[in-house]
């Protein structure tokens, strides 16, 4: 069994963003770094049935040190947004409300809950195809300077110093997202 300390955190933080609907089915994705160490969920299994031994660790070129067979098809972007950023924590989530202003092509606006207030949306990431060497870059870049980005037509990628902060973040969005489709809706606000 794979007992390093951040496959049980990634495990509980799984079950969590599972539990509060931000990765239907075996969608979204998470990880988290320990110096040049990365834990990240396996290919293909709902995040709210991962266990402890099906969770991959990797070092930073990729190569599978210990843990399931298959890591996520997503871990080229978690790898690049290691490389890029000070991080210790990644969520990727499909969320309802966020990924329908994701493929709808329509901005979040940036809350006071985001820290500062400099850009009035978060950031938008052109749209390539999950699991690519494309994506990866896209991300990657997309999150140097950013807390979170929305991947057009496909989800949300959020970051923190740690897994929870990440996975909290990732929450807010969704919420956010929320809050301004119900209210545009009953303000008859056009989209």
């Amino acid at each position: 069994m794979n007992h390093h300390p951040l496959t049980m955190e990634i495990c509980e933080t799984a079950h969590y963003i599972y539990s509060k609907g931000l990765a239907p089915g075996k969608s979204g994705n998470i990880s988290a770094r320990f110096q040049d160490i990365v834990a990240i969920t396996p290919s293909g299994v709902s995040l709210g049935h991962v266990k402890e031994d099906e969770i991959v660790l990797v070092d930073m070129g990729g190569e599978i040190l210990v843990g399931g067979k298959n890591p996520s098809s997503e871990l080229h972007f978690h790898l690049e947004v290691y490389k890029n950023k000070d991080v210790g924590g990644i969520v990727h989530t499909h969320s309802a409300y966020a990924t329908g202003f994701a493929m709808s092509g329509k901005k979040i606006e940036r809350l006071e809950g985001f820290g500062e207030r400099t850009k009035p949306f978060l950031k938008m990431v052109n749209y390539a195809q999950p699991g690519t060497r494309e994506l990866a870059q896209l991300v990657g870049e997309g999150l140097k300077a950013e807390d979170v980005v929305i991947l057009e037509n496909h989800g949300v990628v959020a970051t923190g110093k740690n897994l929870r902060e990440a996975a909290l973040l990732a929450e807010f969005v969704e919420e956010t997202a929320k809050i301004q489709f119900v209210a545009r809706v009953l303000s008859n606000i056009e989209f």
